[in-house]
């Protein structure tokens, strides 16, 4: 009786582990490849975040580094899914360089590291053109890499770029996909993503100036990733500067006000805009004076959440 005792507590131990497995894979991690601006910070590599659904990962922007930031959490985290063979879905929210200069990377290094799946893409009206472009100016490295004598397959350098406009623009087993516009200046076309999966609901804002779409997305979601530049730095900024930031990006005192509406249950900031001599404890503090109080975090390249 006890022996027999001992087997079904075994079993539901085993039940609860597979259980709770099933979960922490369904559940996203999110990891921070590229926190980023144009600036050429060596510690701060261009805007790429992954949402890491059991063994896929899907990119939001391919800043410069973006594979080899990849393959550092890769290495880090243990995680399959951002492994270069593996990286072949991606979404773009604008097409600024800072967020796109890594497309080359991200559609020729994966491949000569055995990528066989074409990469696809997702992302505003201009995504195609880019793409043919790209291949065009590669086309040399490409037809020797297959001519040439190289170990290499005839699907991994293709790549399936969807032109996308607001709504649900991807959907599989983990995730659904829904784009939203968002104001960038003069961009015409500007998204911002939100991401759901069996555990977790996630937003991030690519490159925006204060908008409700935010609030509007996220409503009390697990995790907001929203660009930031610090209030008290653009006051001291020559006035072309701070008429082009007010267009295109979003302050902390606006931040906070996005925040307090949207409710995240986590707030993480990237793309943050210092300003000269600043550091992420004067964001938190100044978004702390405007208002907010929730949970946030000022996010650095490779962090996971």
């Amino acid at each position: 009786m006890k022996l027999a005792f001992l087997f079904l507590l075994a079993g539901i131990c085993a039940v609860a582990a597979a259980t709770d497995t099933a979960k922490s894979l369904a559940s996203a991690r999110i990891v921070m490849l590229g926190t980023g601006t144009p600036n050429a910070d060596p510690d701060h590599s261009g805007p790429a975040t992954a949402i890491v659904v059991g063994d896929q990962a899907y990119l939001v922007d391919f800043g410069p580094g973006v594979v080899r930031r990849a393959a550092a959490a890769q290495k880090k985290y243990g995680l399959v899914a951002l492994k270069a063979s593996h990286l072949d879905i991606a979404f773009v929210t604008h097409l600024h360089s800072d967020h796109t200069a890594g497309y080359p990377d991200l559609i020729l290094t994966p491949w000569v590291l055995e990528r066989a799946k074409p990469l696809r893409v997702y992302g505003p009206p201009g995504i195609k053109a880019m793409t043919q472009h790209i291949l065009q100016a590669y086309a040399e490295d490409i037809d020797m890499r297959l001519h040439g004598g190289e170990p290499s397959n005839a699907t991994g350098y293709k790549v399936e770029a969807h032109e996308i406009a607001p709504g649900e623009v991807y959907r599989d087993a983990n995730v659904r996909v829904t784009a939203f516009a968002v104001k960038h200046g003069g961009w015409k076309h500007a998204y911002a993503y939100r991401f759901d999966t069996p555990g977790r609901s996630v937003v991030i804002s690519g490159d925006t100036a204060p908008t409700n779409a935010i609030v509007e997305a996220c409503r009390g979601c697990d995790v907001l990733i929203h660009e930031v530049i610090s209030t008290s730095t653009l006051s001291g900024r020559p006035p072309e500067w701070q008429r082009y930031h007010a267009a295109f990006h979003t302050q902390t005192k606006d931040l906070a006000r996005i925040a307090n509406a949207a409710k995240p249950k986590l707030l993480v900031l990237y793309h943050q805009l210092y300003g000269t001599g600043g550091t992420d404890a004067d964001l938190l503090r100044e978004l702390r004076e405007a208002g907010y109080a929730g949970e946030v975090v000022s996010a650095q390249d490779l962090d996971m959440f």
